[in-house]
């Protein structure tokens, strides 16, 4: 998909997943006042694969969702989603700082699960997962609503699209917006640290409707979380991160198994 696909071409399937590089991160630096975030950080995620990002809280895994959702532009390097800059285009030959228009429109592939849910209060459920594709991707609103039926099906809601958000328990309020995510059909989902507000009880809930997603779908996933066993269940790589920087990267078996790193080991040690 171009950056310059229009909205009526939205709603056509996303490109196959071929195992091609959808993100890439290059040299990509992040500071907050003289606390560097991210370091030079080089990594990548191929399309269809679920990767999951673990390490002690302040280590820069929050930073890299919030740079792709750009929530916030990095200090140096650059980001490309689906072979295209992000945060920056090409004029004149030149690498300058995009604009507002481009940077929407590579944000549409990319889809994001908040720790806190973010709903619209004042909207009921079915309209919180309409509002964007109808706004954004240009949807009608019986495509929109068919859709959001779906989707509020698959994650065990079918029967609360006319409920307000605060009549639902904080992990219905969690699935809703997993619903809504999905809603705009992105490419990559990214998850961060979904259940770290939720009530124990309801957390297992929510880790099933994702596994499901991850076992039933082929969207790309990149995942911030402490939960180690749906980390686990659910990855095709984890990457360990400490100080702004990838110190040990593997498949699950590898890292929760038989870790290189010793920092790796005193993180699982603590978490596990």
């Amino acid at each position: 998909m171009s950056a310059d696909s229009n909205s009526s071409s939205q709603e056509t399937p996303n490109p196959a997943v071929d195992g091609s590089e959808l993100i890439r991160f290059d040299k990509v630096t992040k500071r907050f006042g003289s606390n560097t975030v991210l370091d030079n950080l080089d990594f990548s995620v191929n399309s269809g694969k679920h990767v999951t990002l673990i390490g002690p809280s302040g280590s820069g895994k929050t930073t890299i969702l919030r740079l792709l959702m750009t929530l916030m532009k990095p200090d140096g390097g650059t980001i490309k989603v689906n072979g295209e800059y992000l945060t920056h285009e090409v004029k004149d030959g030149k690498l300058v700082p995009a604009g507002e228009k481009h940077i929407r429109e590579i944000r549409k592939n990319i889809g994001m699960v908040f720790q806190q849910f973010n709903l619209f209060p004042n909207m009921k459920v079915l309209r919180n997962i309409t509002e964007a594709p109808i706004s954004v991707l240009g949807l009608s609103k019986d495509e929109a609503e068919e859709r959001a039926r779906e989707l509020l099906d698959m994650v065990g809601l079918g029967d609360r699209a006319d409920a307000y958000p605060t009549q639902l328990s904080g992990g219905q309020q969690q699935r809703v917006a997993i619903a809504r995510a999905l809603a705009m059909r992105p490419q990559v989902l990214l998850l961060d640290e979904v259940t770290s507000a939720l009530d124990p009880e309801l957390v297992a809930g929510v880790l099933d409707v994702l596994r499901d997603i991850a076992r039933s779908t082929d969207i790309t996933m990149l995942c911030v979380t402490h939960e180690m066993n749906f980390a686990r269940d659910i990855s095709d790589q984890v990457l360990m991160f400490d100080s702004g920087r990838i110190i040990e990267s593997g498949s699950p078996d590898k890292i929760f198994s038989e870790p290189e790193h010793d920092r790796t080991r005193e993180f699982l040690n603590a978490v596990l």
